[in-house]
């Protein structure tokens, strides 16, 4: 989804999704394998709080 608020402003809201292999969990990151590459994601963005 595009939104405009402005005229010559582009903005872009969008949700991505990939499959991963979680690796190992942590008190605040999250390790995911996804691919040949591991990728680590605070908890917090994770959640929605």
């Amino acid at each position: 989804m595009t939104t405009s608020a402005d005229p010559g402003k582009l903005s872009v809201n969008s949700t991505i999704s990939l499959k991963g292999i979680v690796k190992a969990i942590f008190k605040d990151t999250v390790h995911v394998q996804i691919g040949g590459k591991i990728i680590t994601l605070p908890i917090s963005k994770l959640t929605n709080n």
